[in-house]
This record gives structure tokens, sequence and C-alpha cells, in this order.
């Protein structure tokens, strides 16, 4: 699939980070995009944005953590564009699990968003794609979900779960033409990760990077992409580690966790 003038694309978390990348290279091909974030003002500059270099953006804002609001979002951007060919499910959050105190709050807004979230998303353009008889579900999920790590419990179980969930929608969906992906990058140079030390990110990559890769999986129905290779291979290793190695190198992490600047 090529992008190009009339493709009907709706990104999710797309004021910041990887879904406004994504947003900007879409709109260099001449896409339609719909927008769908919480913050109006970073909205309205994307839709700026997009429309200098050739695009052609709406944009609703939403809560993605709330079913109702994400639904009217997602439905008020398929009627602005008359249809929608390809969701990608970006928005999502993160935070250090702590156990003293055990900031259960905080996990269950991380698992809201990044797991229900991309299910609510789901819901709003399922019929849709399902009544045209085509269409493509992208999650944008992360390579933290194939290992549970210490400090980070609650973000890696809602990457874990929604790995799992994508791949039995892809399965069920086949049939219909609608295709699924799912997107498993490593460290993105975002908001999100701006409060690590980066020397604790290794082959952290830039946004404007990882968005170029992901529009060519994309292109590709590329079912799981993996990258960058060489976190791939870091975290099937770490797979294989005892836990007192894991516990050794993320003793530090642990003992100063760096907590996101915005409360989520």
């Amino acid at each position: 699939m090529k992008f190009g003038l009339g493709q009907k694309v709706i990104i999710t978390g797309a004021s910041t980070g990887i879904g406004k990348a994504i947003a900007k290279e879409l709109a260099k091909a001449g896409a339609q995009v719909g927008l769908l974030a919480r913050r109006k003002e970073l909205l309205l500059e994307l839709v700026n944005d997009v429309q200098t270099l050739g695009g052609k953006a709406f944009y609703k804002t939403a809560d993605i953590s709330n079913r109702q609001e994400t639904l009217l979002g997602i439905s008020e951007l398929i009627n602005c564009m008359n249809g929608v060919d390809i969701l990608i499910a970006n928005a999502g959050v993160g935070a250090p699990t702590t156990i003293q105190p055990f900031n259960v709050e905080t996990q269950e807004k991380i698992i809201k968003v990044n797991l229900l979230g991309v299910i609510y998303c789901i819901e709003a353009v399922l019929q849709t794609m399902l009544d045209s008889g085509k269409g493509q579900i992208v999650a944008i999920s992360s390579l933290a979900g194939f290992k549970g790590l210490p400090g980070e419990s609650g973000y890696t179980a809602s990457k874990a779960g929604l790995n799992t969930f994508m791949e039995g929608m892809r399965i069920q969906l086949r049939p219909k033409n609608i295709f699924v992906s799912t997107i498993c990058p490593g460290f993105i140079k975002t908001p999100m990760t701006e409060v690590n030390d980066e020397k604790d990110m290794p082959w952290l990559m830039e946004a404007e990077t990882a968005a170029k890769i992901i529009i060519k999986a994309i292109q590709r129905k590329t079912k799981v992409l993996r990258f960058p290779w060489q976190t791939s291979l870091l975290m099937r290793i770490t797979g294989l580690l005892p836990d007192w190695i894991i516990e050794r190198v993320m003793k530090k992490y642990n003992d100063n966790p760096p907590m996101p600047k915005n409360p989520l």
C-alpha cells in the first residue's frame, strides 16, 4: 500500500513524538490525516505543519483512556474524512512501577492508555472497515513487551498484553481483508523518554527516523516489526538471563526511578 493523495489515516497520540513524526511523513506524500490527542494547542500546530507539507489534516481532542471520548473523536474524524483506510494507534504513556509506595493508580492509567485505549480505537474504526471490506490496523507497542522488567512491571505488562491482543486480532481479521500490524520499537527520542538518562537508552533513535521505518512496515503490511535490531537482540538475550543479573543491572534505575514530568 502506497501512501498518497486521498489515503485516509487516523493517528492517535499525534501531538508529539512518533505520532507527530508519522503525520508529517504522511503529509509529504499528500495523505489525509485525522489527528487525535489531548492537547488542542499542539494539534493545531501540527495541522498547520501538515498543510504546509502538502497534506490535509483534521483533528479532534480526546483522552484515549476514556472510551466515550475516544469513540466520539474517531467517529468525528471518520466523518470529516469520509472514511478511514488505516488506523495507527500510537498513543501511549509510561512511568516506573514503585513499591514504596506501591503506585497502583499509575499502573492503572498505563494499562488503560496502552492496552484499553488501543481496543477503544479499534472499536471506533472496525465497523467502518468491515463495511468497506478493507483496512489496516496498526498498534505502536514496544520491545519492552517481550520481558517483564523490575521497575517497569506496569509498562511491560501493558505492552505484552497489547502484543497478544493484536496477534489474536490479526488472525481473526485475516479473512476480512483487514490487515493488522504490531510495531515494537526500542528507545525513541520522545517527550516520554526525555526524563531518562541517554546512557541508559542504548541505540536511542530520533522520532523522525523511527517514523520512516514504521511507514515502510505499514506499506509492506508487516505482521510484527521489532527495531532496531540491536535492541531487539538485547531484549532476546535479556529474556534468557537469571533474575539476579537483571535485578543488579537495574538497581540504580529502581533506587532513583525517573518519574515523568507531567502526571499521567
